[in-house]
């Protein structure tokens, strides 16, 4: 069994109006991954990921590109303690 991990990602770029959240979300349940996402008042996006490593790694890598609309510059990433969260939830 994979270990379990908690990362928190800031996306900056062209990430909000592009159905980033949504996205996001839907990646997130499809990987099994729980945690949530939000907007940030200055115009990037935060979300928090918990699950398998590979799990992670790989919603990471989608966050670099987003949804077909977004233009993302930069991802940055801190891991965190686990927390044990259940469910992907749009803040």
């Amino acid at each position: 069994m994979s270990e379990i991990v908690r990362t928190r990602a800031v996306i900056d770029g062209v990430v909000q109006g592009v159905w980033f959240r949504a996205s996001t979300q839907r990646e997130a349940n499809a990987l099994g991954l729980a945690g949530w996402v939000r907007n940030l008042p200055d115009g990037r996006v935060e979300a928090v990921f918990e699950g398998a490593a590979p799990a992670v790694a790989k919603m990471l890598d989608w966050c670099r590109k987003g949804p077909d609309r977004a233009i993302v510059t930069s991802v940055e990433t801190t891991d965190e303690t686990v927390e044990g969260l259940s469910g992907f939830l749009v803040k």
